[in-house]
């Protein structure tokens, strides 16, 4: 890919393009995304360009030129060797409700459902563990080449890449999320950067205004199918990038013919009882949140967090044609953890994604020990 140098006028230029609330074109916002990548600007000039953006309100274009400049300019690739298509499922972060981690206890179920898995997520920006972190603290190697988690992907049916590490992302991610503390169209377009580019996907964004402009995006890029959704904290404005079992879950569906439909989730259509949203806080260190994971799985975890993981899981296996409604993968998802299947799917992830899996399995078992 060739890069296109501006200087600053030419890139200011742009900023006030968006202080103006005018839209860029997809090349442009690509152009510009491109200096961000490259660091070719002044850290001002590239903060002014990421709040700008984010304060107008990205447009589906806008978030894709962003998306194609990482993904071209910033990304490993890898062509795992599978029948059928990849999956993949993660939120932004970034949201203003704090929760434990769902998706990757939701992508597990998934996995060990039948649904080949892909990941792609990150250590904790503004939160004490993000996925990165609990999957480490589980025994899966966080820091490893793009190859080992293709090999994990192939032979587990799930894998996860790091999008902090420069081995997947070589030339910027690390640094530019590593420094931002608030929710920018970086975080929507990184995480829509994965290595294996699966055309499958459960995506949670931080604001409700992005579900349908992101499930445009996906569709601009190729995906084949995919639920975008924000989760109500069911007392006020906030909310989180998961679908929630505390207030109601906006949602933006990609259809397999590429109509996008939109509809409301309640908790009530799962036979959910709302639980108080402090069942679902984070508790704040990598191995007290590793071991609620494992209850989880190993059936032993608190009824709030059960029913918000099966609910996370249920999207993902609906969205696979693994069940015909989401209220059938919710029931799927409880069947699957009944079944201890998740903690063996878990069990082959630690093995596979692993240059020593021994010691990976070692880790785990002293964990599950204590569960």
């Amino acid at each position: 890919m060739s890069v296109m140098h501006m200087d600053m006028r030419e890139f200011g230029a742009g900023i006030a393009q968006l202080i103006n609330k005018e839209n860029l074109s997809r090349s442009k916002a690509k152009d510009m995304f491109v200096q961000v990548l490259m660091n070719q600007q002044p850290d001002l000039q590239q903060g002014a360009f990421l709040s700008a953006l984010t304060a107008k309100g990205e447009t589906a274009e806008e978030i894709a030129g962003s998306w194609e400049a990482i993904y071209e300019l910033d990304t490993v690739k890898v062509n795992p060797d599978i029948s059928g298509d990849l999956v993949e499922n993660s939120g932004t972060g970034m949201d203003s409700m704090k929760t434990f981690n769902i998706s990757t206890a939701a992508a597990i179920i998934a996995a060990a459902g039948g649904v080949t898995m892909a990941k792609h997520g990150s250590r904790a920006i503004t939160s004490s563990c993000g996925t990165i972190d609990l999957l480490e603290e589980l025994g899966i190697e966080m820091e490893c080449e793009a190859d080992l988690v293709k090999n994990s992907i192939e032979k587990a049916g799930i894998g996860i890449f790091n999008g902090m590490s420069s081995k997947v992302h070589p030339q910027a991610l690390g640094r530019i999320l590593s420094q931002i503390a608030f929710g920018t169209t970086l975080n929507i377009a990184a995480s829509l950067a994965n290595p294996a580019a699966p055309k499958y996907a459960v995506r949670g964004v931080y604001d409700r205004e992005l579900v349908l402009p992101v499930a445009e995006v996906m569709k601009e890029i190729g995906f084949k199918r995919a639920i975008v959704l924000f989760g109500m904290d069911g007392t006020g404005p906030k909310g989180m990038d998961e679908a929630s079992t505390i207030g109601e879950t906006y949602i933006a569906e990609l259809k397999e013919n590429g109509e996008i439909i939109q509809y409301t989730l309640t908790p009530e259509e799962f036979g959910i009882n709302r639980p108080d949203k402090k069942e679902l806080s984070p508790y704040g260190n990598r191995r007290d949140e590793a071991l609620r994971l494992l209850s989880i799985l190993s059936g032993k975890g608190t009824q709030a967090c059960t029913d918000i993981v099966c609910l996370n899981a249920g999207l993902i296996l609906y969205i696979f044609n693994k069940t015909q409604s989401i209220k059938d993968g919710f029931c799927l998802a409880g069947e699957i953890i009944r079944t201890n299947r998740g903690i063996d799917k878990l069990q082959e992830w630690v093995e596979a994604q692993n240059a020593d899996p021994s010691q990976g399995l070692k880790k785990l078992n002293s964990l599950l020990e204590t569960v």
